[in-house]
């Protein structure tokens, strides 16, 4: 009988944990915090779509974009955060501390 209740609580707990989850929905500036925070030791665009938890076509539109503002850059299919784009994230994350 306990087992059951306890199975059952955890079950509701997970479930209110997800549809919170999913009610937090991340900004572009937390999506790209997450692509550069993933890129830092260079990754491939797969390993980037896995850690930043994105699809490909997003992530087809936000590379493109950290790359021309020199945050990121591209070489030979590996990309990486360049010293700009880890400065924007000490910054972000100052910024969040300051403000959360």
């Amino acid at each position: 009988m306990a087992s059951v209740m306890l199975e059952e609580a955890l079950k509701d707990g997970l479930k209110k944990g997800l549809k919170e989850r999913f009610k937090e929905r991340r900004g572009k500036m937390e999506i790209m915090v997450d692509i550069l925070s993933s890129a830092r030791e260079g990754a491939r665009k797969t390993e980037i779509v896995y850690k930043a938890n994105l699809n490909f076509n997003r992530a087809e539109r936000y590379l493109p974009y950290l790359e021309e503002r020199g945050l990121m850059e591209n070489s030979d299919s590996l990309y990486t955060t360049t010293e700009k784009g880890n400065g924007f994230l000490h910054e972000y994350r100052t910024m969040k501390e300051l403000f959360l």
